[in-house]
């Protein structure tokens, strides 16, 4: 009797926070799926705003060899298989030191594989052509929107955010986010100044990139909150790990 009482006091918890993950995903999905029917569409004001910044972006990069060079070696470091080997290796080494962090770090590690593969099917719903300069600064395959390199920066650092934020000191979270925080900032520059992709892909990218990662952390604690009826804090002191173990 008292098992069943313990699961009807938990169940509307779980289901009120199954429902903020949804409501995340769907914050973000709106925008996004707003964009790519736009882009589609090929509205006009949003497509000739698209081409000026291009080639003004573009221009820059040609004047300025030295951040020519800057561009493709990051562009080539920010390759999404290098960056999650890296962020896939974060996750081992976290689960290795700390084990009541298991399923946080199994969390992070799917999340970010759903992110990757996402996105490429995004790709080829919308099916957009990447830009075309009459002087090229640099080539990209495939379809342009949303911006890859973007997207799994933006998944990668809203995840990682999450993931490390339990294990790290205050003044080493500022550190993190900020680092991060730069890393999707240099990365959207990157695209739009190597031509490779328009703005509203890279926006495209970020917006997906957060709440893929927003949506999937507020389902990951709506999942088996140790207390339904208290806000998760980020620190990690309750979500599935904690209540496992709670009796």
């Amino acid at each position: 009797m008292a098992d069943r009482r313990r699961v009807s006091t938990r169940s509307p918890g779980r289901a009120r926070r199954l429902l903020k993950a949804v409501g995340f995903g769907l914050a973000f999905a709106v925008p996004v799926t707003a964009l790519a029917f736009v882009v589609r569409e090929k509205f006009l004001p949003v497509i000739e705003l698209d081409e000026r910044l291009i080639v003004a972006g573009t221009d820059i990069t040609r004047d300025n060899p030295w951040l020519r060079t800057a561009l493709l070696a990051w562009q080539e470091a920010t390759q999404p298989k290098w960056v999650y080997i890296i962020a896939s290796a974060v996750c081992l080494v976290l689960w290795r030191r700390h084990r009541e962090l298991t399923t946080r770090c199994l969390w992070a590690f799917i999340t970010m594989m759903v992110g990757w593969n996402l996105q490429l099917v995004l790709k080829e719903v919308v099916r957009r052509a990447r830009p075309v300069v009459s002087d090229p600064v640099s080539h990209a395959p495939g379809f342009s929107f949303p911006s890859g390199h973007v997207a799994n920066a933006a998944v990668i650092a809203t995840v990682l955010t999450v993931l490390l934020w339990p294990v790290l000191t205050a003044a080493a979270r500022r550190w993190l986010v900020a680092g991060l925080a730069a890393y999707v900032v240099l990365t959207m520059l990157d695209r739009v100044f190597l031509g490779v992709h328009y703005p509203s892909d890279v926006l495209a990218g970020v917006l997906f990139g957060i709440g893929l990662g927003t949506a999937s952390y507020a389902g990951y604690l709506g999942w088996n909150p140790e207390n339904p009826d208290d806000a998760p804090p980020p620190e990690g002191r309750s979500g599935p790990e904690q209540a496992k173990g709670s009796t």
